[in-house]
């Protein structure tokens, strides 16, 4: 925490933001207190948003040292509540994705480590553009709750073990506000500023030690394997700095995980998988992130031995019953947990044939993930209404050989001319070649 004496005030009380500015304009670096002092004032509001602005548009094209965005990282994290887990468990464990389409991973890992005897509280958050949120997935289940207080989170991380809810308002409010305003300047893509963002939330939410699951291709934010690493690189070493632990796996977006996209859709394929079946690419990501999740914990010496646990809790069933005393706990429907076939159906229901046959050299996740925002399965923008029932089953995977007029993905759709449309595009989202081609990989490396 900062220091609070009267040294320091009298410090930040004779600082200007404009001097800020103009020092990392000129490539200077930010002291902790010029940083704390520009956050604070921007989340009280004598700090402008044009100067927040302008600082940002700095950070951008100037960059930060790893001492600075930490710093930052701290700063946005206190200025809310930090929540102190301590009392409630004796390592708070954390997983968080950059974002992706048919990403419902969260379902299947938080049951699976919370199986293998630990603790899991995560607060997740709702799907913006192409990428799917966890809180939509999770509310296609009736009654499920995801606005727990502070107070119920910890009771209920003590009492069942395993939590999976709305960020409050009062974690990190000056990164929500930052946020907001960097996505109306250009100033979004900056490493510093995505990092201490996705960073300060872990650290107010009381994480301890977390794996990021940043994603790399078409359907992720960053498009190269040289950018993920590089965040990947920045948000362990903030974890460090932060006296935190962190692993990040560089995990391929290229095309959809799993089969399903779309909330209620891919609910039942987490359900599937955690029953001990499921898609190979989504299972394999869920073992790979869980067994990370267990060493970090404590659980296991080895990535082989953690992986082996964490599969067991898959075939023994003891995952699944973590799961559904999750949506128990939260004022949820279990019948649909147990049902699956419960759950609304779309008007519309069209399974499409391939119109050629070949070997899979594409199947473009930021269309797929675009298009089930069209048939109303996302948001264009934050207050939109989200439709569960809709979304895109793909039938097939890069490399695979598909004959003209097998199931090449099959359509949920409530409105005609949505599914007619969406068929188009994701029709022309499957690239073809008549030679062999190779899978993707699910992994790029790791960073640790």
């Amino acid at each position: 925490m900062y220091d609070n004496s009267t040294d320091l005030r009298i410090i930040l009380v004779s600082m200007r933001a404009v001097d800020i500015i103009i020092k990392k304009r000129t490539l200077q670096e930010l002291s902790r207190n010029e940083i704390r002092f520009f956050i604070q004032g921007f989340t009280d509001g004598s700090v402008t948003d044009y100067q927040a602005s302008a600082w940002a548009m700095a950070v951008l094209l100037n960059g930060m040292t790893d001492r600075e965005t930490t710093e930052l990282t701290l700063a946005m994290a206190e200025s809310g509540e930090i929540q102190d887990l301590s009392d409630t468990v004796d390592i708070a464990l954390d997983k968080h994705s950059t974002g992706g389409v048919g990403d419902k991973t969260t379902l299947v890992v938080e049951p699976v480590v919370s199986a293998c005897g630990f603790k899991v509280g995560k607060m997740s958050g709702r799907g913006l553009g192409f990428s799917g949120g966890t809180l939509d997935k999770m509310e296609s289940i009736p009654g499920y709750r995801t606005n727990l207080t502070t107070d119920e989170f910890k009771k209920q991380l003590k009492e069942v073990g395993l939590v999976l809810t709305g960020q409050t308002g009062d974690l990190a409010p000056a990164d929500g506000k930052l946020y907001a305003l960097r996505d109306v300047t250009g100033t979004v893509d900056s490493l510093p500023l995505i990092a201490s963002s996705i960073m300060s939330k872990k650290i107010a939410g009381g994480a301890r030690r977390i794996v990021l699951d940043v994603k790399v291709g078409v359907g992720a934010f960053m498009k190269t394997l040289k950018e993920a690493r590089a965040l990947a690189t920045i948000m362990v070493k903030i974890a460090k700095l932060a006296e935190r632990k962190a692993v990040a796996l560089l995990s391929d977006m290229n095309q959809p995980l799993g089969f399903a996209v779309g909330n209620s859709l891919e609910v039942k394929e987490a359900i599937e998988t955690l029953n001990g079946g499921g898609p190979t690419d989504f299972r394999t990501h869920c073992l790979e992130v869980a067994g990370h999740l267990i060493i970090l914990g404590g659980g296991a010496k080895t990535l082989a031995t953690a992986k082996q646990r964490a599969e067991a809790t898959l075939n023994d069933g003891t995952a699944f019953d973590r799961f559904r005393k999750l949506v128990s706990a939260q004022g949820g429907d279990v019948s649909y947990v147990d049902s699956p076939d419960k759950f609304p159906k779309a008007k519309f229901i069209e399974e499409v044939s391939s119109p050629r046959g070949g070997y899979l050299k594409a199947v473009d996740a930021q269309i797929v993930g675009e298009t089930s925002v069209d048939l109303g399965g996302g948001r264009a923008k934050k207050g939109d209404p989200i439709d569960h029932a809709v979304g895109i089953v793909i039938h097939h995977k890069v490399g695979d050989r598909v004959a003209k007029g097998e199931p090449l993905f099959t359509l949920h759709a409530n409105d005609k001319a949505k599914l007619e449309a969406a068929k188009e595009r994701i029709l022309k989202a499957h690239g073809w070649n008549a030679k062999k081609v190779k899978p993707l990989p699910h992994f790029y490396g790791t960073v640790k």
